[in-house]
């Protein structure tokens, strides 16, 4: 561990070839106090393997790394999980929903070396991973479809970004183009709709409608927008020299500024303070689809101007003749050529539209009436042939020509500006300054640049972040357990040379996340059980060393799709709008303005994946907040996990949860009979996918006899016909006890 630091005097490569700076030089050299030599500021290096005792657990390199810290420290691993354990951990792990009753026997009579690698690589194939995957990645990236604030209005389309996360990381698209496509997707030469849906990214934080003063508010909107870049690409906190050079990094207010002028150009689509959507596509496709929509405006207001001509002449001649039972005011206005009306005429005769239509449509002659059918005619055909209209994204925009100053604020605030700084980087983290962006014909270049930078094989974070939050997701917790800190007040990494021998067998795959997570779970470190060793828990209590598998509780999306695939409610459509689940009046009574904003959607809609639930960020939908649902004002790295009285209120009284209680039971009755024993074992596999133990079935049985035995004895004499069996009520209750159960709700 110790040759780590003792190498940044020979790998300090320049970081930066691609971001303007015209002030005077900065960089590394000017570091005297170590802060250069920070653990995460230097490239890494590949680590050899390490060279264990017990080379035969060893499936994988990482195993090596992890059991020569486990070697180390005289402590002996837990034995490998069980079958039935490791299928339920991976399906949840990678796609987030438990294996069927028939994936389970399927593995379970598989007795072929490749059973488990066949797994795997199945569930990376399947939609649904990136549906499980794309969800950690919005809490970083501070995902939520409204703004906040008191009236917390719609983000328009801000959902494409989900989507396009979720695609992105069901093509296998490289780490790389990922990072490039969310920071600069529309300055990159081959820009289109979907690089520019990408860059949603830097526009998901939260925007006030009414902020008191316009000019702070400005700088709130980029101080977000550089907060989140830092954090989630470079576990970094930037934006804490915002108002003072860093009181623990080495981050300067002028770092600060400088990867503040980045962004200084964006500006945001308006109409005074209502937000805005654009268009998205190519320029050919854009300016093709301009060019069509004013040809067909063109002719549609041309046909309108002859139709409107001949109507009005039909109507003049049948008001002279007294049959046309218009006001005096309106036929003198049909009289006047369009140019020579008053704006209140044009109201008038605009108001009267349908009257005057019916008017002409029964005073024409045959030839009127043949015209007038012919253009018609004509307007539809035009209609028909309109260009569909290209997507819209939620998405920042910039001008071409010279983007506006950015200046060094006295402590932080815009209106006492003290010195010019040019776009940049920490100079940390570089050599010396980097050279001038190249613009773009409509944007300064300056994001693509920062993207490019960050990309770059040797860029000593964008790696090591990234395989760190994959491994977190897979273990619960990073190598580096503050995710989003990589700086010198974060954490040191557990297994630092494993941390960078992902990081650059990461980078030399060609940043492919799939590879990543099966290099993982085909690890031995990962199929180990939860099984506690005497030297572990002696030595190392919390399994910072890995010598066991820490239990996971499921994360609140994963409980919700758990719950609707056992009750056999799960809606497996995807992409598109988000749906709006149920929510109760009385939740809804809080907002500002009840119920504004939430419509709920018909039931199929609303039991689709919980991704797909429209994310109101002072609305959460009540089953998943309750569940540590993250606060998506800001970046989460890591969500809690709170163990509260209102988790088991909501889930074993809220209305979601009892509807798929009897949901669940009516599918048992369909799928195992009126046998019971058939029905308490399918309710096992269907949740906690294995048969229940003996007792576990005497439990069961018994359960179902006393509650039932209960539901007839409260059973009112005049109860509707339609009312569930005493039998049917039990099942019921046990259904929603299994879906209670902590094996349920935990990852082994």
């Amino acid at each position: 561990m110790a040759r780590r630091f003792l190498i940044a005097s020979v790998v300090c490569l320049s970081l930066a070839h691609h971001i303007a700076a015209a002030e005077p030089g900065y960089g590394r050299g000017d570091f005297t106090g170590g802060e250069a030599e920070h653990w995460a500021f230097v490239p890494f290096i590949r680590p050899e393997i390490a060279d264990v005792q017990r080379r035969d657990w060893v499936r994988t390199p990482i195993d090596a790394f992890v059991l020569a810290e486990l070697e180390n420290s005289g402590i002996e691993p837990a034995p490998i999980a069980d079958r039935r354990t490791l299928l339920r951990r991976v399906y949840l792990d990678l796609i987030g929903l438990p294996p069927t009753p028939a994936e389970q026997q399927g593995f379970l009579h598989d007795d072929s070396p490749e059973a488990w690698p066949r797994v795997v690589d199945g569930l990376l194939t399947r939609p649904e991973y990136g549906e499980r995957w794309a969800r950690h990645w919005l809490d970083v990236v501070r995902y939520a479809e409204s703004n906040g604030y008191e009236r917390d209005g719609a983000k328009p389309n801000a959902w494409r970004y989900r989507d396009w996360v979720i695609d992105s990381l069901n093509s296998d698209m490289p780490y790389d183009r990922f990072v490039l496509e969310q920071l600069a997707g529309d300055e990159i030469e081959e820009s289109n709709a979907k690089s520019q849906i990408a860059t949603t990214f830097l526009r998901l934080g939260p925007w006030d409608d009414e902020p008191a003063d316009p000019l702070i508010d400005r700088y709130d909107q980029l101080d977000d927008v550089l907060s989140a870049t830092a954090a989630t690409f470079m576990a970094v906190t930037l934006r804490c020299a915002r108002c003072h050079d860093h009181k623990f990094e080495p981050f300067t207010q002028r770092d600060y500024a400088r990867v503040l002028a980045i962004f200084e150009p964006l500006k945001r689509p308006q109409n005074e303070r209502a937000d805005l959507d654009r268009l998205v596509g190519t320029v050919a496709e854009l300016d093709a689809y301009r060019v069509a929509t004013a040809q067909a405006d063109q002719r549609t207001s041309e046909l309108a101007t002859q139709i409107e001509g001949i109507e009005a002449a039909i109507c003049t001649r049948a008001a002279a003749s007294g049959t046309s039972g218009l006001d005096e005011p309106l036929v003198a206005a049909l009289g006047k050529p369009s140019a020579e009306r008053t704006a209140e005429q044009s109201k008038a005769l605009a108001d009267a539209r349908a009257k005057l239509a019916e008017l002409a449509k029964n005073h024409a002659t045959e030839d009127e009436r043949r015209q007038l059918d012919e253009w018609r005619g004509q307007v539809e055909a035009v209609k028909a042939g309109r260009p569909p209209e290209p997507p819209r994204a939620y998405v920042w925009y910039e001008e071409p020509g010279d983007p506006p100053p950015t200046h060094v604020f006295t402590r932080g605030n815009p209106a006492t500006p003290v010195e010019r700084i040019e776009p940049g980087l920490p100079a940390v983290l570089v050599d010396s300054p980097p050279s001038p962006p190249t613009p773009t014909a409509s944007s300064s270049g300056r994001r693509l640049q920062l993207a490019r930078w960050l990309i770059q094989h040797e860029h000593p974070l964008t790696a090591r972040v990234m395989v760190n939050r994959v491994w977190q997701h897979h273990f619960g917790e990073g190598i580096v357990a503050s995710e989003n800190d990589f700086g010198q007040m974060g954490d040191m990494p557990s297994h630092p040379e494993l941390l960078d021998w992902l990081a650059s067998e990461f980078v030399a795959g060609g940043w492919r996340m799939k590879a990543l997570h099966r290099l993982i779970v085909m690890s031995n470190t990962y199929q180990l059980s939860c099984a506690v060793t005497q030297s572990g828990l002696k030595n190392d209590p919390e399994a910072r060393l890995l010598w066991r598998r820490s239990p996971q509780r499921l994360s609140a999306e994963a409980v919700r799709d758990s719950i609707l695939a056992a009750s056999g409610q799960l809606n497996s459509k995807r992409g598109g709008p988000s749906v709006f689940p149920a929510i109760s009046a009385s939740v809804l009574a809080t907002q500002s303005r009840p119920g504004n904003g939430w419509q709920p959607s018909d039931r199929a809609e609303a039991a689709r994946r919980s991704i797909y639930a429209f994310v109101k960020r002072t609305l959460p939908v009540p089953e998943l907040e309750v569940l540590d649902f993250p606060n998506t004002n800001a970046s989460c790295e890591q969500r809690t996990v709170s163990t509260i009285a209102p988790q088991a209120l909501t889930y074993l009284n809220g209305e979601f949860i009892n509807a798929q209680a009897s949901h669940f039971a009516e599918r048992l009755g369909r799928e195992a009979g009126a046998d019971v024993e058939a029905q308490i074992t399918s309710a096992f596999e269907l949740t906690v996918c294995r048969p229940p133990s003996p007792a576990e079935m005497v439990a069961s049985r018994e359960f179902l006899t006393a509650q039932e035995a209960q539901v007839m004895a409260e059973a009112s004499r005049d109860a509707p016909s339609d009312a569930p069996t005493a039998a049917q009520q039990a099942l019921q209750a046990f259904c929603l006890v299994m879906l209670n159960t902590n094996e349920f709700v935990y990852m082994p």
